[in-house]
């Protein structure tokens, strides 16, 4: 230790070393930052240690460190993505459960480990506000079973801060499956055995896990058959029974598969979990034979079979309302650290993009009039001419349309980590730049209230389960910032979307449309929608008991009618998702980290724009080409 090192720098170093160690990788890279730990390629993140380095948050730090050094170490992503069951629920919980079992493996192997990893787990619980649950609805499976296969794999009993919540599920768990998180012990050290018995475990939990690759080379026949119902009393489809199975095969073939590769629930530790194949979806829905195709020339979006069991329960909602305002602050906090390692790439987009705007809104001058304003500047030719007329100019102003920008952000499960991060980010300068250039924004997120279908699906339940009810679970309409809000009164609002619990999942098609009736509201000539998500509509509940493509179908019809009907111009942005396949004007990125640029671009193209055009297109480190 050198006289400059401080206490911190020589904890980085040390906790850098042991990261290595554990991991038995020397080729690692180790940061620091104030996000949760995550892996991503050979780069690990580890949440920034304070200054004062109190033991509370050193083992909370050594903990998150030594739970993605274990995942290096024991996991193989080949295997997980090979065996990573369909629906958001079971993805999830398959994380979880793996998650758990690299813990358990470094648990034995080291007592100091294992305290770590507790006080890790310990703070995991305290920030989802576990401690506030009275419900059992209101914990995600993932994080209960994840704790019940540690207590049963090490003997260790769930943190203080969870222990409630896993008492409300304790019975009801043993009810359905008995001692088969025992049997995941037998098998700690095969991950590929593990796995299998992970997918047995969730069936008896009654968690729709998709069609087992091995059942289906054994039949031979992985074509979609006639849907049944196939559910049990507690509203949620067996996948062990043959309906069940023909429904989630089609609605993995037709959504899930391309919201594969992503971060899914409240389970898992971000980045981490990213390792997942990418399926194959269909590029227009329909049911076997017979494909979907929208009618054109309506003036309402075509509503061709989409219905909604019931709206009672959703909400529109200010997003600070969604949480006490001291949270609100720290969330906030939270977001201008992360913005101080982003703010000088998407500052200087900004800057270019403002540029544009107040060079297209500058105001000219016509010169040699008769009347009007003296043209000093020509004076001279008169005092030396005094037979040539006095010059006179008047101000003129260019053709700049009042614009409304209206930033809609997918708030589901998958967004969670550094893609949720980076769009609030790049929402908060975008919203201050185009506010200096006099173009209103207005920042609006969509999710769900609950997982599993909230009340509405109670509702459902207890009216008899009536067939194909349509889209079953409750809304969740976020507004961060009104586009008659200035940005300082609305700044403090986007810290909610790095709350913990605040995402679940998402219904596209209705988002849009909510956004979309906003803006037409507005009285500003030209009305932009700038749409960000990283996945297909997906929502377990509603897929459930619908067809596959219940809600993808919905967004094309949605999507289709604005872009031919409608004054709103639309364009969307996928992150590591395909949305050329869905939008007229759309760009997928590949690195999140592109997303600030790629939003200034896109906009400052459609500033430009004397008339719509339609272009579409991939970004690798560029914008999307024209087409």
């Amino acid at each position: 230790m050198t006289t400059k090192d401080t206490p911190v720098e020589v904890f980085k170093r040390s906790t850098a070393a042991v990261i290595r160690a554990l991991a038995e990788r020397s080729d690692i890279q180790v940061g620091f930052s104030p996000e949760p730990a995550g892996v991503a390629g050979g780069r690990i993140r580890v949440p920034m240690p304070p200054r004062d380095l109190n033991p509370h948050d050193v083992a909370t730090i050594r903990g998150a460190a030594d739970g993605v050094a274990l995942r290096l170490r024991h996991h193989d992503p080949v295997v997980h993505a090979a065996r990573m069951p369909a629906g958001d629920i079971a993805r999830a919980a398959f994380d979880a459960l793996e998650q758990a079992r690299c813990d358990a493996l470094g648990a034995r192997a080291m007592v100091g480990i294992a305290d770590n990893l507790e006080a890790a787990l310990q703070e995991r619980y305290r920030r989802l506000g576990f401690e506030r649950i009275t419900e059992r609805e209101q914990a995600p499976l993932s994080e209960i079973v994840r704790l019940l296969a540690r207590e049963a794999i090490t003997g260790e009993p769930p943190p203080a801060t969870a222990a409630a919540v896993v008492d409300l599920w304790r019975n009801w768990v043993r009810d359905h499956i008995g001692d088969a998180f025992g049997r995941l012990d037998r098998v700690l050290t095969n991950q590929d055995a593990y796995a299998r018995e992970v997918k047995q475990l969730l069936l008896g939990l009654d968690v729709d896990i998709g069609i087992d690759p091995d059942q289906a080379d054994g039949d031979g026949d992985n074509s979609p058959g006639d849907e049944g119902e196939g559910e049990d009393n507690d509203g949620q489809t067996r996948g062990a029974s043959d309906e069940a199975a023909t429904r989630t095969e089609q609605l993995s073939d037709s959504d899930h598969g391309e919201a594969s590769g992503e971060e899914v629930g409240e389970g898992g530790d971000d980045d981490v979990n990213a390792e997942v194949g990418q399926g194959a979806g269909s590029d227009e829905p329909g049911t076997m034979g017979q494909p979907w195709r929208p009618e054109r020339g309506r003036n309402e979006p075509m509503q061709d079979g989409y219905k909604i069991f019931t709206a009672a329960f959703d909400e529109i909602v200010e997003a600070d309302r969604l949480c006490d305002q001291d949270e609100l602050t720290r969330l906030r906090m939270l977001l201008d650290q992360q913005l101080q390692n982003l703010q000088g790439v998407i500052s200087k987009l900004a800057n270019r993009l403002q540029r544009r705007l107040l060079a297209k809104q500058t105001r000219a001058w016509e010169f040699d009039l008769e009347e009007g304003m003296l043209d000093a500047a020509r004076l001279s030719r008169v005092v030396v001419n005094p037979v040539l007329p006095l010059s006179f100019k008047r101000e003129k102003e260019t053709d700049f349309r009042d614009t409304v920008v209206t930033l809609l952000i997918d708030n589901s499960g998958s967004m969670r980590g550094r893609p949720i991060s980076i769009a609030a980010m790049s929402a908060d300068i975008l919203a201050r730049t185009l506010e200096r250039c006099a173009v209103k924004v207005e920042i609006l997120g969509f999710t769900t209230r609950a997982w599993k279908g909230g009340q509405a699906r109670e509702r459902w339940i207890a009216e008899g389960k009536v067939a194909t009810p349509g889209r079953l679970n409750d809304l969740r309409h976020i507004i961060y910032k009104d586009a008659d809000a200035p940005w300082r009164r609305a700044r403090k609002n986007l810290g909610l979307m790095l709350r913990e619990g605040i995402l679940k999942e998402n219904i596209d098609g209705e988002a849009l449309l909510w956004a979309h009736t906003r803006l037409i509201a507005r009285p500003e000539q030209r009305r932009i929608l700038m749409v960000i998500s990283d996945g297909a509509p997906v929502d377990d509940s509603t897929l459930s008991v619908n067809s596959g493509n219940y809600l993808e179908r919905h967004l094309r019809q949605v999507i289709e009618w604005i872009e031919t009907s409608s004054p709103v111009e639309l364009v969307a942005i996928g992150i590591g998702h395909d949305v050329t396949r869905y939008y007229r004007r759309a760009v997928t990125i590949v690195d999140v980290e592109q997303l600030g640029g790629i939003m200034t671009e896109k906009l400052a193209e459609l500033f430009e724009e004397d008339t719509p055009t339609r272009w579409s297109g991939r970004a690798a480190g560029k914008s999307g080409r024209r087409s």
